[in-house]
């Protein structure tokens, strides 16, 4: 009988797919609630954990919920139901349900979580707006008796040496003559004491991650055959880390003016308000936007060039700052800018589940967790002047 899922091969899966090094630091991704080893038929998929999503997960039988925004975002010096998280997490423990969060790093992903407003939008020449740097990396350089490369390189990539991309092993060499003069006291593996000897060695170069530097090393004394091992390591220059990064910046096809743009979010979007900061007909060629709550990345949109910055939870002097500096602005909502990049997260997961032979259904949540409803001057009670009117106490409006 086959071995079911465990919550433990979901993580894993997850960071194959959304590598936990790719989050920001200040976020908190990874499991939250739950046991690694216990097993999973169905993983519930979702924007956020709430008292509904947890519902769901109980109807549908799911012992995982795999969410963007993450449970305990924040620290818990208790856990108690007298906080949200504290009363969530506690219920998907009392359910045997574990708790996962991708958050940053799926955000920073190609395709990421900004990427359906930048395909809503038709831009072209895109880039990530914060492009995520490419983690620190150095190169190895080494000088091995020839008869010996082969077994050294074998040592250096088991140890996470030679790592470009998809491809292991990948390593540079060139032939030479190494020299060296062993005193009394040494115990060469070649050549003579007190004579100057000369080998035929190769110069082997490789890359590593600079965090694996230790071991690397260490599997080189190891597999080498000198008592003394000549290398060299060499930082290498910083690097972003391909595509990825937090939102997007592009250019339109043509220069278009800013309400047919709103329309065009209004209608593609799940949004039910959507808020445009600017002159309505000013005409706009590059865009920025990122998905979620982008407030921070406003200086990096008017440094990219950008005439228009489409996000969510701008406030209310963010705005009008940036709106001094020429930028226009539309937010659409964190909801609504987040939720539709979930399909493509699905397909992945699906896809890499696949591949992996794990057989826990994958389940995308129904529930729509936008906390806002609209409410208009239409929406005020029959017979009831809205608050503030020449009629409110017999006061005009402040």
């Amino acid at each position: 009988m086959r071995e079911p899922d465990r919550v433990s091969d979901w993580v894993a899966l997850v960071d194959a797919c959304y590598p936990v090094a790719d989050a920001e630091e200040w976020d908190a991704v990874g499991l939250h609630v739950g046991d690694p080893g216990d097993p999973v038929g169905t993983v519930l998929l979702c924007l956020d954990v709430t008292p509904e999503t947890l519902a769901e997960a109980e109807r549908s039988g799911a012992e995982l919920v795999l969410a963007h925004h993450p449970l305990l975002f924040r620290p818990l010096s208790r856990l108690t139901p007298d906080t949200a998280a504290g009363a969530l997490a506690l219920r998907a423990a009392r359910s045997r349900i574990a708790v996962l969060a991708a958050h940053t790093n799926v955000d920073v992903a190609e395709p990421g979580t900004t990427d359906p407003v930048v395909d809503l939008l038709g831009l072209r020449d895109v880039r990530p707006l914060a492009p995520t740097p490419a983690a620190a990396r150095v190169k190895l350089v080494t000088f091995v008796p020839s008869e010996h490369t082969a077994a050294v390189l074998t040592a250096l990539a088991g140890a996470g040496a030679g790592v470009i991309g998809e491809y292991d092993h990948c390593s540079f060499r060139v032939a030479g003559t190494g020299t060296f003069r062993p005193s009394a006291a040494a115990r060469p593996a070649l050549g003579r004491r007190g004579e100057l000897n000369e080998v035929a060695e190769d110069r082997l170069e490789l890359v590593l991650p600079a965090e694996a530097t230790r071991p690397v090393v260490e599997a080189l004394r190891d597999a080498h055959p000198y008592e003394e091992v000549a290398y060299d390591l060499v930082p290498l220059a910083p690097e972003a880390a391909g595509g990825k990064g937090l939102g997007r910046v592009g250019d339109l096809a043509r220069p278009q003016p800013l309400r047919g743009l709103a329309a065009r979010l209004a209608e593609g979007l799940p949004s039910r308000f959507l808020r445009l900061a600017g002159d309505p007909d000013r005409v706009v060629r590059r865009v920025a936007a990122c998905g979620g709550a982008g407030e921070s990345l406003l200086d990096a949109a008017r440094d990219a060039g950008a005439e228009l910055y489409v996000t969510g939870d701008l406030r209310h002097h963010a705005t009008l700052d940036a709106l001094a500096t020429g930028m226009a602005m539309i937010d659409a909502g964190h909801y609504a800018t987040e939720a539709p990049a979930l399909p493509a997260v699905e397909r992945r997961l699906r896809m890499e589940a696949g591949r992996r032979g794990l057989r826990a259904r994958l389940l995308p949540s129904a529930e729509r967790t936008e906390p806002w409803s609209d409410w208009a001057a239409s929406a005020v009670l029959e017979g009831e002047p809205p608050a503030g009117s020449a009629d409110d106490e017999g006061k005009g409006a402040p």
